[in-house]
């Protein structure tokens, strides 16, 4: 090799060593192999040495190239491991310490919706409701056909359904927990006055919706059941369940296929900060009417001697807008910081009087 290329040899040797990280050795190869390189130039410049001297200065470049790389990936694994070292040496943790204390409602804690699900059976519970269940996977009659909601209506299409692989008879994952309201009727004798918290599917997911969510509906039937036990049971549950005393309460008329007259209900709030009961606007909650005939018929009861009302909301809704939780994700995505912030610990029970 000569002089002037065993020159270069040492000097990038040297640079190549006194690089502290990566990036300074990486701007030695650049320096070295880079376009602009010093040795990039030597090879370039090969086409100017004489022809008898051309292939041993090619075979001396092709040499020192390769010495220069076999130094620089050396020096490349060198900071690698100094690198991890110094990171494994700041990292160290003395695993023998006790554990970081947690305060209890991590321990244990009761989740926004299961809290939301007990204060609803409380409050109904108090007006002389009982819990009803009925099974995840619905037959199509019992999630449409008895309740009145015909063939062309959008929400069987399956764009908003999720239906189950069979023929003749397809099987759904329930939309609503309505169908519990036709199994109770099918299977137990007037009176009746039922809530139904469940879950429910439906295709939607953004911020707001989610194909997983949770309804709670209710069911009354008797002899002679009014607009006004309707008006006067949803009155006093809102106004138990937001702990506002005087929430403005409003009906609107409205349409579902199993109710008639149906109602959307809205209650007072402030568009502006979110408060409940505050402001001049309105906000939607829930749906609700009285039991629509058809439907009566379809599960056994006679609508010329029994009248009935029933009505529907989202529990992820109605939880969101109590404690001011903006995004519906966070509901199913086990993250401990926001269970820690929303969750509830049970050793501190709700009572009826503290709901308003």
């Amino acid at each position: 090799m000569s002089d002037d290329l065993a020159a270069l040899a040492a000097r990038i040797r040297d640079e190549a060593e006194a690089a502290g990280d990566l990036r300074a050795l990486d701007a030695v190869r650049v320096g070295a192999l880079g376009k602009s390189g010093a040795l990039t130039a030597l090879l370039k410049g090969l086409g100017a040495v004489p022809a008898e001297q051309r292939k041993a200065r090619g075979a001396a470049l092709n040499a020192l190239k390769g010495e220069i790389e076999a130094v620089l990936e050396t020096r490349r694994a060198a900071l690698e491991a100094a690198a991890l070292e110094a990171r494994l040496t700041a990292e160290r943790m003395d695993v023998t310490l006790p554990p970081r204390p947690f305060p209890p409602a991590n321990a244990g804690s009761i989740h926004p919706i299961s809290r939301t699900v007990e204060e609803l059976t409380a409050i109904f519970g108090a007006m002389g409701f009982a819990v009803a269940e009925g099974p995840d996977i619905e037959s199509d009659w019992h999630n449409f056909g008895a309740l009145n909601i015909p063939e062309h209506h959008p929400a069987r299409q399956d764009h908003d359904t999720f239906y189950l692989p069979g023929e003749p008879t397809r099987k759904v994952l329930r939309t609503h927990t309505s169908p519990v309201q036709a199994r109770t009727m099918l299977t137990q004798e007037p009176p009746i006055r039922v809530i139904i918290p469940g879950r429910t599917w439906r295709a939607d997911h953004d911020a707001t919706h989610s194909p997983m969510f949770h309804q709670v509906e209710g069911l009354v039937i008797d002899k002679g059941i009014t607009l006004g036990h309707l008006k006067g049971c949803l009155i006093d549950f809102l106004r138990a369940f937001f702990g506002v005393a005087d929430l403005p309460v409003r009906f609107r008329s409205s349409y579902f296929p199993f109710t008639e007259p149906s109602m959307e209900v809205d209650i007072g709030w402030d568009r502006k900060t979110g408060e409940i009961g505050g402001g001049t606007d309105w906000l939607e909650i829930l749906g609700s009417g009285m039991v629509h005939p058809r439907v009566l018929a379809n599960c056994g009861l006679d609508p010329r001697e029994w009248q009935g009302f029933a009505f529907g909301m989202g529990i992820e809704r109605i939880t969101m807008l109590k404690h001011g939780i903006p995004d519906l994700r966070p509901f199913y995505e086990a993250d401990t910081r926001w269970l820690q912030h929303y969750a509830t610990s049970p050793l501190s029970p709700f009572t009826l009087h503290e709901q308003g």
